[in-house]
C-alpha cells in the first residue's frame, strides 16, 4: 500500500487548520501591503501638494481677443472643420455659438461641459484653448458682410489639394498640453454641435511636449529645421499691427489660413547637410541664417561668397518667404503631423501650417506667390489641404463668440 501524504489525507483538500493559517498569513500580508501603499500615497500627496502641475494651468477664455491666437503654442492641437446642416438658419447659428461658447468657457476652466458624461476628464485643462473661425458659408448664413479675402486662396502651381482637407463653414481649433484634454474637449464640442453641423475634416498635430525644451524655443518641423523664427512677438505693437483686424464685426479678430503640407521625408533623407542648409538658408544646427551665428540674427541677403554668389541663395526658403514690403508679414504657428504610412512607404508626415493675419490678400498671398515661383523646398513639400477662416473677436463673460454678427 502506498503511504499517504500526511499533510493532505486522500480524498480531501488541504486541512481546515492549514487553510485558516494560510489565510491568516495572507490577510496579514494584505493588510501590511495596504498600509504601506497608503503611507506611500500619503507621502506622495504631501510632497506633491505644493508642486504646481501643468495640468492645472488655465488660459482665460473671455477677453478682447480669442485665446489660442497670441497664446504660447501648446503641445497638441485638433483642428476640426464643420459643415452647417441645411436647416441651420441665423437663429440656429446663434444657439450653436451660445452653446459652444459656454462649453469652451467651462472646459478651459477645468470643468465639465453641461451634460458632460465624463467630467473627470475635464479636470486638467493643461492650458486648453478653444478658438472659433467662420468660413464663407457661416458668414453668408449669418447674413453678414464678409471680408474680401474670405474665400479659397488663389490656385498655386505647387498645390495638390485634396477635398478632405479643405474648406469648411466653422472651424474649432482645440489646443492643450495634454492629448487627453484635447480629445475630451473635441468630443464634447462635437456632441453639442451635431444638431447644427457635422464634421468635414479633423487634422491633429503636435509639437514638443511641455517642459521638453526651454520656453520660447522655436519649434522644429520634421525636416529638423526651425520653423517660425521671424514671427512677431505677441504683446508688441508689431504683433498687433500684423494680426488684429480693425474694422466691422471682425475688429479685434483676425484672418486664419490653414495649409496641410506633406513632407517627403524619404527624399529629404537623401539630401546632405550642406544641401539642406542651402535650401532653407539657415544652418540646421542652430537655426542661424547662413550669414550669421545666432538664430535671430538678421539675414544679409546682399552678402556674397568668395566667387561672387549670394551666401543665402535666391532660391532658399528664408529668402523667398522674407517680404520686401513690411506690410507683408504674418504670425505663423505650425504643428507636425505623422500619420500611418501608406503601403510601401515609410512615412506620411508633414506640417499643419497655420497663420494669423489681419488681411490674407494683402499679407499672406504675396508671400505664398513668391514661394510658389522659386522656393527650393518645393522639391520636398506639397500643399495638400487649404482653408481660410475669419476669427471673430473674443467676448465678455455672459456673451458668446460671434455675437457681433449674430446679435
Amino acid at each position: 500500500m502506498t503511504p499517504r501524504d500526511r499533510s493532505a489525507p486522500s480524498g480531501r483538500g488541504p486541512s481546515r487548520r492549514g487553510f485558516l493559517l494560510g489565510g491568516a498569513v495572507a490577510g496579514a500580508g494584505a493588510v501590511a501591503a495596504v498600509g504601506i501603499d497608503a503611507a506611500v500615497s500619503a507621502r506622495a500627496t504631501d510632497a506633491g501638494a505644493s508642486t504646481p502641475l501643468n495640468g492645472d494651468a488655465i488660459v482665460p477664455f473671455y477677453g478682447e481677443h480669442q485665446a489660442g491666437i497670441d497664446t504660447d503654442a501648446q503641445a497638441h492641437v485638433s483642428l476640426v472643420a464643420l459643415d452647417l446642416r441645411a436647416d441651420t438658419d441665423r437663429e440656429g447659428l446663434r444657439r450653436l455659438m451660445r452653446t459652444l461658447t459656454d462649453d469652451a468657457a467651462r472646459l478651459t476652466r477645468g470643468q465639465g461641459a453641461l451634460a458632460d458624461t465624463e467630467p473627470e476628464l475635464a479636470t486638467a485643462p493643461a492650458r486648453l484653448t478653444v478658438t472659433f473661425g467662420f468660413g464663407p458659408g457661416f458668414v453668408a448664413r449669418a447674413e453678414a458682410p464678409a471680408p474680401a479675402w474670405l474665400r479659397p486662396l488663389p490656385a498655386f502651381t505647387i498645390d495638390r489639394l485634396r477635398p478632405e482637407f479643405g474648406d469648411g463653414d466653422l472651424l474649432l481649433q482645440i489646443a492643450a498640453d495634454d492629448p487627453v484634454t484635447v480629445a475630451h474637449a473635441t468630443r464634447m464640442l462635437l456632441k453639442d454641435a451635431r444638431a447644427f453641423a457635422s464634421p468635414r475634416w479633423v487634422q491633429q498635430g503636435f509639437r514638443r511636449a511641455h517642459g521638453t525644451v526651454r520656453p520660447g524655443t522655436t519649434m522644429r518641423n520634421l525636416f529638423g529645421q526651425v520653423d517660425g523664427t521671424a514671427n512677431p512677438v505677441p504683446g508688441t505693437t508689431g504683433f498687433d499691427e500684423v494680426v488684429w483686424a480693425r474694422e466691422g464685426w471682425l475688429a479685434g479678430g483676425t484672418g486664419m489660413v490653414v495649409r496641410r503640407i506633406a513632407m517627403d521625408l524619404d527624399k529629404w533623407d537623401r539630401l546632405d547637410r550642406p544641401g539642406r542648409d542651402q535650401s532653407v538658408g539657415r544652418r540646421h544646427t542652430t537655426g542661424a541664417p547662413l550669414t550669421g551665428t545666432d538664430e535671430f540674427d538678421e539675414p544679409d541677403f546682399e552678402a556674397k561668397d568668395a566667387i561672387g554668389f549670394p551666401v543665402i541663395p535666391e532660391f532658399s526658403h528664408v529668402r523667398r518667404s522674407r517680404p520686401d514690403d513690411p506690410a507683408q508679414r504674418i504670425f505663423r504657428r505650425g504643428y507636425n503631423y505623422d500619420d500611418a504610412p501608406p503601403a510601401g512607404t515609410v512615412s506620411d508626415a508633414g506640417l499643419l501650417f497655420v497663420s494669423f493675419q489681419a488681411d490674407i490678400d494683402r499679407q499672406f498671398v504675396p508671400i505664398q506667390r513668391r514661394l510658389d515661383e522659386l522656393d527650393l523646398l518645393n522639391e520636398w513639400t506639397t500643399p495638400i489641404g487649404s482653408a481660410v477662416f475669419a476669427l471673430p473677436p473674443g467676448c465678455a463673460e455672459g456673451g458668446f463668440i460671434g455675437e457681433g454678427i449674430l446679435s
